[in-house]
């Protein structure tokens, strides 16, 4: 398993940064990350995604600081990029051979989570991954 990832944190990052895919993404939440990881058994279409605490929403926007951990594996790329925009209209696109890492780490840690060192985080990072680490017969495989 191969993958690089690239780290997004305070003050670049801010609330209404934006993510922004491909079309066709799909994404599976990890559950239970911190203590037994496992994908979640249903996924969804980008951007929807199920946070820690079971609600959804768009995670193409950073949230405020205190906003409810979003870890989740994405999947369907024929095209490696993402572009983060910045909310000061800075903008940073990266990009990789999609045939050789299809999948993407997807992690955001906004400051809900109640166990340290992770309840000062706000940062958001992807890495893009040559085969799913969660499963190999999962529903984002």
């Amino acid at each position: 398993m191969r993958g690089v990832e690239r780290r997004y944190n305070a003050p670049l990052l801010t609330p209404g940064s934006r993510l922004v895919l491909p079309a066709g993404i799909k994404a599976v939440a990890i559950e239970d990350y911190y203590r037994h990881p496992h994908l979640a058994s249903a996924q969804s279409s980008w951007p929807h995604l199920t946070a820690t605490d079971g609600s959804t929403g768009a995670a193409s926007f950073v949230p405020q600081r205190g906003a409810p951990t979003r870890i989740a594996m994405l999947s369907g790329f024929t095209e490696g990029w993402y572009e983060l925009i910045h909310a000061s209209g800075r903008a940073d696109r990266v990009t990789w051979d999609a045939r050789a890492l299809p999948f993407v780490w997807f992690y955001g840690e906004f400051g809900a989570t109640k166990d340290a060192p992770y309840d000062r985080f706000y940062t958001l990072a992807l890495q893009p991954f040559s085969r799913n680490p969660y499963s190999r017969n999962s529903v984002a495989d």
